[in-house]
């Protein structure tokens, strides 16, 4: 089939999820027979196997320029239209079987930002994901949960993990080894997580390292920060990391989680929506409340079997977030007669 997607986002550009979680499906689509062609503001990666067509997105307000300007795309040249955001303004646009996959909630990550200005910049969006609902012909989300707060969902497809990238290794490091990804502001709560660090893990651990993977420069003992690194060097860090944690008080789905999992090591999240989902409710890792999150960590640094079994149950999970299998998901959802009820042995998400 010929398939175009939307994203704003591409690797090429921006460390932004969203843009991986589009790379990978779009290489994916190639190998599996697909004539692909994305749409993006930044041109292709070295290696992608997909074409790119560079769409304008001016200085300011980018996603709505760049959604804007998606008006002008001969979009039935194409067989499926799979968005991945900013599909906004395609009303009375000619266009086929028209896809649109929901990341999160804007709504949800509103209730969670702690600062007023981001919380009506998340405010605008969510009414912009409002109107994809009256757009698409089916709607998509990488997690059952954001049904709660966008309507008309019916098909969850998960987020995926490249599982040649991300595999276990049969050594782990020296030292006893916490792996932080993400922000320290904001929803991650890297700082909270550094805190107890600081103040409760290394006096349980006193030989325990922080790696910190995150812009914010961070400088405490027994933590190593490493700043931004790329895709070779993240893998290598999960998997030499004895426990990996994201503390975060929102996640629409959580790729780092399946990241660690596929990599052969533990996970360690507190109560968000993607760590609850993708963990299965903790089946697959540990989710725990901030209050216990300290000693949980102390714990699974010092419990050698619990590692092991939580090594275990995460590479099983891991499985389910296969490549091959979301994009059989998708395929399935590309053809007009698709129905959830088709979908639903597929589904990886109870």
């Amino acid at each position: 089939m010929k398939v175009a997607i939307t994203s704003l986002y591409l690797p090429s550009g921006s460390k932004i999820g969203v843009g991986y979680q589009v790379h990978y499906l779009a290489n994916e689509l190639v190998k599996r027979g697909h004539d692909v062609t994305v749409f993006s503001q930044t041109g292709p990666s070295a290696d992608s196997t997909y074409k790119v067509e560079v769409v304008p997105s001016g200085r300011r307000l980018r996603s709505i320029q760049f959604a804007w300007n998606l008006r002008r795309v001969d979009w039935m040249q194409f067989d499926v239209l799979a968005a991945h955001g900013d599909d906004w303004f395609l009303w009375g646009c000619r266009r086929p079987r028209h896809l649109h996959t929901f990341h999160g909630s804007c709504a949800a990550e509103m209730l969670h930002a702690r600062q007023f200005n981001y919380r009506i910049k998340m405010a605008c969006w969510a009414m912009f994901e409002y109107a994809t609902c009256l757009l698409a012909d089916e709607l998509i989300t990488v997690s059952s949960v954001t049904r709660r707060f966008i309507p008309g969902i019916k098909h969850v497809v998960p987020c995926g993990v490249d599982l040649d990238a991300f595999r276990p290794a049969d050594t782990k490091s020296a030292a006893p080894s916490i792996l932080f990804v993400g922000t320290m502001l904001g929803r991650k709560r890297g700082a909270m997580l550094l805190d107890l660090f600081t103040n409760k893990i290394r006096a349980a651990v006193p030989n325990a390292e922080l790696w910190a993977v995150c812009e914010e420069p961070v400088d405490a003992p027994g933590v190593r920060w490493l700043g931004r690194v790329p895709l070779d060097r993240l893998a290598e860090l999960y998997r030499d990391a004895w426990v990996f944690c994201l503390p975060s008080s929102y996640e629409g789905f959580g790729v780092p989680y399946i990241e660690a999992m596929a990599s052969g090591t533990p996970v360690v999240a507190t109560p968000n929506d993607g760590a609850t989902e993708v963990t299965a409710n903790g089946t697959h890792g540990i989710v725990c409340p901030d209050a216990e999150l300290a000693s949980t960590l102390i714990n699974v640094l010092q419990d050698a079997d619990l590692r092991t079994r939580l090594r275990t149950a995460g590479l099983k999970r891991a499985q389910d977030f296969s490549w091959s299998r979301v994009c059989q998901m998708y395929e399935s959802l590309f053809s007009s007669t698709s129905t959830p009820r088709e979908l639903a042995p597929v589904r990886t998400m109870q």
